[in-house]
Parts: structure tokens; sequence; C-alpha cells
């Protein structure tokens, strides 16, 4: 894969080229500030970008807002969010787009290299791949505001699998049920949100995230 990296930690910013170039991936351009991220994407067109959230001059949310106008000139422009932080004022926007092809991931929560590399492939792919964590304080953020009552607790524990980008036969072995119960759950989730089922499983995450955010 053709890779562009955007992360001001220096350390952190040389890791990922020399991990991913051992890998066999070329790593197009490694910068350090969001303005420098967008020439980057724009001059070489990677297959998928790892961007920080918090980056010069602010360091605030620079690199995910940079995200989502990159997304929103191209959807479905490959990006993977690599932070510490979970920032849910932007995330769901940029999450809900439905064009696919982009993740989010917690630096201190990724124990093993081959997961960052799987995720990294998936979003490449055109998948959405979110940490857990994510997905639970967007549902937080949800559930407060009272759009999620109607469901119940298996079918909120089944649109979180959903999010992290799950098929049906992965969230029956996580939740020890039968696939035909799943999809009795997905069914019901769409019903209730007013959302309509999709037969791409990507599709289906992406109408999950967009009602988070809307």
């Amino acid at each position: 894969m053709r890779i562009v990296i955007a992360e001001d930690s220096t350390i952190l910013r040389h890791g990922l080229v020399e991990l991913l170039t051992l890998r066999g991936h070329e790593v197009a351009a490694a910068v350090k500030d969001a303005v420098a991220l967008r020439a980057a994407v724009l001059e070489h067109e990677p297959d998928v970008s790892i961007v920080d959230i918090r980056m010069p001059p602010t360091h605030t949310d620079e690199g995910l807002r940079a995200a989502i106008a990159l997304r929103s000139e191209q959807p479905g422009r490959a990006i993977l969010l690599f932070s510490q932080y979970v920032e849910t004022k932007y995330a769901a926007q940029l999450l809900a787009d439905r064009a696919g092809g982009v993740g989010y991931l917690l630096k201190d929560r990724v124990a093993e290299v081959s997961d960052f590399l799987d995720a990294l492939r998936r979003v490449a792919a055109g998948e959405t791949v979110l940490d857990p964590e994510v997905v639970s304080q967007l549902f937080s953020v949800t559930r407060r505001s009272g759009a999620l009552a109607e469901l119940t607790a298996r079918e909120r524990q089944v649109l979180g699998l959903m999010a992290e980008g799950r098929s049906n036969s992965a969230i029956a072995g996580a939740l020890f049920v039968s696939a035909g119960s799943v999809e009795k759950y997905v069914t019901s989730i769409f019903g209730k949100l007013g959302l309509p089922p999709s037969e791409g499983d990507n599709r289906r995450v992406l109408a999950v995230l967009r009602y988070l955010g809307s």
C-alpha cells in the first residue's frame, strides 16, 4: 500500500515509517501537521492515510478536521485516525458519511502490531474499523440524548459490535448466539432507528454511525 502519515511526535512518526516500510509498504510522506497532510494526500493519492487527531498549532482537533475536509472533497478517501484521545464532536461526522474506508484506533489500546496492520488493510479496502472504546463513547453521547432508548440491552450489544465493523457471523460468535438470532436483532435495530437495512456490512455500519452523528 502507498501510505501517508500525519503525526506530530517525531519518534512515533519515524517508528511508523520503519514499521510499515519493513513490511513492504510505501510511505509516500510522513508529515507533522494538518496543512502538510492535505498537501501530501493531494500529491501522492495514498491508498490510506494514518492521521493523529491533535497536531500543531493548537493540538486540539486539527487532524480530525483535516480528515473530514479531505473526505468531503473525495468521499471514501481512506483514513485511519490514530490517537490517544476520543473526540466525539467531529468523529461522528467523519464516521457517518456512508463512504467507507475510515477507522479510529486508540494508541494505548493497540496491543499487537498485527492488529494495527490488519486495521490499516481493512480501512484501505473500504471497511470501517473502530476501537470498542470509541464506539462506547459515541454511544454514551447518544444515550444521554435518549436516542437509543427504544433498544434493548442485547440490541445495544449487537449495535456496538456492528459499529466496530463485525459481520453477523462474528457477532454471533462473540455473543454465543445463532446467526439467525443476530439477523433478527439487526432487523429490529434498524426498524427502531428508522434506518433501512442493507446487504453490505459496511453500509450497515455507516448507517448506524450516521444515526449516531445526527
